[in-house]
């Protein structure tokens, strides 16, 4: 197979990256490294924001810093429609993708550099921002190494998350010792440096990805341009003005952007849905799409708060003392990651050697919110532990439930947004897949200011209800599976 073009399996003497096409290397490592420096910061971001002063911290009361970190998390997920617009209409994928990567590794030095909130405030924007362009366009590039029929594409995209996940497990690990033993800015600055290693590593592979990540598949008209400008500015403009009359505020920030998120979905969904431009096969996979999406949501509204209320779960209930040595309150982020390692290479085989026999995409997704569900359900025997007391284990098998839920999920929904995506909307479906993680996410921080961190016996309901609900809406599309795949036109 040529570098520069995809085809459903290997030729003779081609060189494979574990079976799949050879450019799928370049991509996985800029984003190991990106998630490395990703998740290595947000592993003590929170930590960052409300420990007090003496601790080298802000002081921030834990509520309201959790809702930050989820409204952060949810605009990392919203940046993608930018991110993948300007692929899409201005500059292609790959100049996106490694532009947004430069903004990554800035946002990481301001974190490093700049004091206090001025350094939190630039950091996090610069953060979110590039993180969104890099998230679409790496998924959209690695989507157009294999045609449709390919049925490596799901195993090539296990791969992918495990070069996440290798990110995302050493990040924490090594921002977590820098902060215990030099203080928060040295694992900031260490996480600058990731990303930078990460664009030199992808510098030499660029050539390699396909001709079509370097191409525009829906040119915005040069005439129109001026419009998107103005736009851009009428927006930037709002959002000071509603700043600066306080209708936007740090306590407010996540219910801000789970409104600003479902408004961007449904415009989408409308858009996609009424264009003139796509088929009506491709009409109905958007269709299809609507009830992952809304599964994906509650998904990660669970999920992602490993960042918000496990993170201050662990800094005050859970046991860390490891005979005699008291590991790094960063370091449960790094849990969850072991065990994706552990096992992508198990569910990328299993998927490829079930074949066309494997569970079809919304009964994975079903599956993926329902398990997500007794996962928060196995919070409840340690809920109401005393401090520093509940066994680490515990929280180590319930992240290992955690990690069952988003491999049946995660890398599957990166596949199919892409096998969905109608032509026109090649890398904008990617980004729609991650207004759902958006939408989830900034509801994880909204959701945690009802967490308890002074009267553990209140958190019995959160965890509950949260479970049961998680359950409900995954119970829900297993019943109709059959319905959304008829819908998918034959996508599995």
């Amino acid at each position: 197979m040529s570098t520069r073009t995809a085809s459903p399996a290997p030729g003779p003497g081609e060189k494979t990256f574990f079976g799949q096409p050879r450019p799928l290397v370049t991509i996985f490592g800029v984003e190991m490294w990106e998630r490395f420096s990703f998740y290595g910061m947000q592993g003590i971001l929170l930590l960052y924001m409300f420990y007090p002063l003496a601790k080298g911290g802000l002081g921030i009361a834990p509520a309201v810093a959790a809702g930050i970190v989820g409204a952060y998390g949810g605009g990392v997920y919203l940046a993608t429609i930018l991110g993948a617009w300007l692929a899409d209409r201005l500059f292609g994928s790959e100049r996106v993708l490694f532009f947004s990567a430069v903004l990554v590794m800035f946002g990481h030095l301001a974190l490093a550099i700049l004091p206090d909130y001025i350094g939190l405030t630039v950091g996090l924007i610069a953060i979110a921002l590039g993180a969104g362009g890099v998230k679409a366009n790496a998924t959209s590039i690695v989507g157009q190494l294999y045609t449709p029929e390919d049925i490596r594409r799901d195993a090539g995209f296990s791969l992918y998350y495990l070069g996440i996940n290798l990110g995302a497990f050493v990040g924490p690990l090594a921002t977590g010792f820098l902060q215990t033993t030099q203080g928060f800015h040295w694992g900031f600055g260490l996480a600058a440096f990731g990303m930078a290693a990460g664009l030199i590593q992808y510098s030499f592979g660029r050539k390699r990805l396909p001709a079509s990540a370097s191409q525009v598949p829906n040119p915005l008209p040069s005439s129109k341009r001026w419009i998107v400008i103005v736009m851009a500015l009428a927006g930037i403009g709002l959002i000071v003005a509603l700043v600066g009359i306080g209708l936007i505020t740090s306590d407010n920030l996540a219910l801000v952007i789970i409104v600003v998120v479902l408004g961007a979905a449904i415009a989408y969904f409308s858009t996609m849905i009424a264009s003139k431009r796509i088929t009506s096969v491709e009409r109905l996979r958007v269709v299809a799409f609507i009830p992952l999406f809304i599964a994906s949501a509650a998904f990660w509204s669970l999920y992602q708060q490993q960042f918000t209320v496990v993170t201050i779960f662990a800094s005050q209930q859970l046991d860390l003392n490891l005979f005699g040595w008291q590991m790094p309150v960063s370091w449960v982020q790094s849990i969850n990651p072991v065990f994706i390692i552990a096992l992508s290479g198990v569910f990328a085989a299993l998927w490829t050697k079930w074949g066309t026999r494997q569970p079809s995409t919304p009964v994975k997704f079903s599956l993926g919110t329902i398990v997500v569900g007794l996962g928060f359900l196995l919070f409840l025997p340690i809920a109401t532990a005393a401090p520093h007391s509940a066994p680490l284990l515990a929280l180590v098998g319930i992240l290992f439930v955690f990690t069952i839920a988003e491999l049946l999920l995660s890398p599957v929904g990166l596949s199919v947004s892409t096998k969905l995506a109608p032509k026109v909307y090649r890398t904008q479906m990617v980004a729609l897949l991650f207004l759902a993680s958006s939408l989830g996410t900034a509801m994880s921080g909204q959701l945690a200011t009802f967490y308890s961190s002074t009267n553990p016996v209140e958190n019995i309901g959160y965890f509950f209800i949260l479970g049961i609900i998680s359950i409900a809406i995954g119970s829900a599309l297993l019943l109709i599976s059959r319905w959304v795949l008829k819908l998918m036109g034959g996508v599995r």
